[in-house]
């Protein structure tokens, strides 16, 4: 399985999400992990009511920093745009997916960035189908 990290600054929106939708849409194919380089040390209520409009506990997550992710090298590495420097995480191949931080939107514009992100999961997952 490839294995895959989500990178934003405070590991409690879009990595989050975009974790989750690895382990939905990637089940056998890919391991997903994500991470924050300054975590806020909880996961966003709105993410986590995003998250549950669609059938997914994301209050089982937590926040977490780079450190505490395993030390390997992770086939992808993607961040989401946040602008943030990303200390050295050794990866095969990186992506930037310059998604906006949906954090002090409202309920429609969150759900936007979420369904972003899914759409964006799955086609990183299809493309590593194909490989």
């Amino acid at each position: 399985m490839k294995k895959i990290l989500f990178v934003c600054i405070e590991n409690s929106c879009r990595s989050q999400m975009a974790e989750a939708f690895g382990k939905i849409h990637g089940k056998g194919i890919v391991e997903s992990f994500s991470s924050g380089s300054r975590p806020s040390g909880s996961v966003n209520e709105k993410a986590v009511a995003a998250m549950h409009d669609i059938g997914y506990d994301l209050s089982t997550h937590a926040s977490k920093s780079l450190d505490r992710i395993p030390q390997i090298e992770f086939d992808y590495l993607v961040t989401m745009g946040c602008g943030d420097e990303c200390p050295y995480v050794r990866a095969r191949q990186r992506a930037d997916w310059e998604i906006p931080d949906p954090k002090n939107m409202d309920t429609p514009e969150f759900q936007q960035v979420r369904d972003t992100i899914e759409e964006k999961v799955i086609r990183l997952v299809e493309a590593i189908k194909k490989t």
